[in-house]
C-alpha cells in the first residue's frame, strides 16, 4: 500500500532521514519505534508532503507522491494525525471536523460523517460548539483523529497520538486505533510506547539516527534484547 524507498530529507545541513525504506501493507497497523531524534516525524512529515526530500521515493498504492502538495496527498487517500494534535484552536468542534472536509464535494456526506464522528466521539459531541483550543489533551486528540477521518483517508497516519496525555486516556486512544484497525482502516503509527503499540500492530520497524535498524513483527520485537532494553523495560537476557 505504502511503499518508501532510499528516503533522504534534510534541515539544512543536517541529514535527518538518511536513506530510509520501509513498506505499510493494506489491512495492517504498521508502527514505527525510535528515540526522540530518530526522525520519526520527518519522515511523517515528508510522507505527507510538507517537507520536501533531497531523494528517493514514496509510492501509495503504486503512484508517486513526491513532488505533490499535501492537499493533493489528502485527497489520494491519506491523512495526518500530527503530533501534539495541532487543532485550530480559534475554531470550535463542528469546524475544526469541517476543516477535515475541506476537499471534498458531497455536501450530504460530510453532514452524514459529522454525525458518524460525534456518534464516535460522544465527548466531542457534547462539546460541539466550543472552541477546540479550550478542549483537554485528550480531547484534541480525538478531535485530530476524527478531524483526518472527515477525508475519509485509506491510510491514516498517526504520530505520537500518546505523548502528553494521562495513561486512561493513552489506553482510549488505543482502543480507538484497535476500532479503526477492525473497520478497515490502515494506520501507520509513530510511537514510542511499544508496550501499546505491540497490542494494536502486526508489524514494527525501528528508526535510530536517521535509519531503520529494525524489521519484524510483534513476536520478533519482543524477542530483540535490544528494543526489550530500550523500550519494554526488561533487562538483559541471560
Amino acid at each position: 500500500m505504502l511503499e518508501i524507498t532510499d528516503l533522504a530529507t534534510s534541515y539544512g545541513k543536517i541529514e535527518a532521514l538518511k536513506g530510509v525504506s520501509l513498506s505499510a501493507k493494506a489491512g495492517q497497523v504498521t508502527c514505527l519505534l525510535g528515540p526522540n531524534g530518530a526522525g520519526k516525524s520527518t519522515l511523517m512529515l515528508t510522507l505527507s508532503g510538507i517537507l520536501k526530500p533531497q531523494r528517493g521515493s514514496v509510492k501509495f498504492e503504486g503512484e508517486e507522491l513526491i513532488g505533490k502538495t499535501p492537499a493533493e496527498i489528502v485527497s489520494r487517500g491519506m491523512a495526518l494525525v500530527p503530533e501534539n494534535r495541532l487543532v485550530f484552536p480559534a475554531l470550535t468542534v463542528r469546524e475544526n471536523l469541517m476543516a477535515g472536509a475541506y476537499r471534498r464535494r458531497d455536501s450530504n456526506g460530510i453532514r452524514s460523517d459529522i454525525d458518524a464522528m460525534f456518534t464516535r466521539f460522544a465527548r466531542l459531541k457534547e462539546r460541539e460548539s466550543q472552541l477546540a483550543g479550550t478542549l483537554s489533551g485528550g480531547e484534541q486528540q480525538m478531535l485530530a483523529v476524527a478531524r483526518a477521518l472527515m477525508s475519509r483517508p485509506r491510510l491514516l497516519l498517526m504520530d505520537e497520538p500518546s505523548v502528553g496525555l494521562a495513561p486512561l486516556v493513552v489506553a482510549e486512544i488505543f482502543s480507538i486505533i484497535g476500532q479503526l484497525h477492525s473497520e478497515g482502516v490502515s494506520i501507520f503509527l509513530v510511537e514510542q510506547n511499544a508496550h501499546m503499540a505491540l497490542k494494536v500492530a502486526q508489524h514494527f520497524y525501528l528508526m535510530e539516527q536517521g535509519r531503520v535498524s529494525f524489521s519484524g513483527d510483534p513476536g520478533e520485537l519482543a524477542e530483540d534484547d535490544v528494543i526489550q532494553r530500550a523500550y519494554l523495560g526488561q533487562q538483559r537476557k541471560t
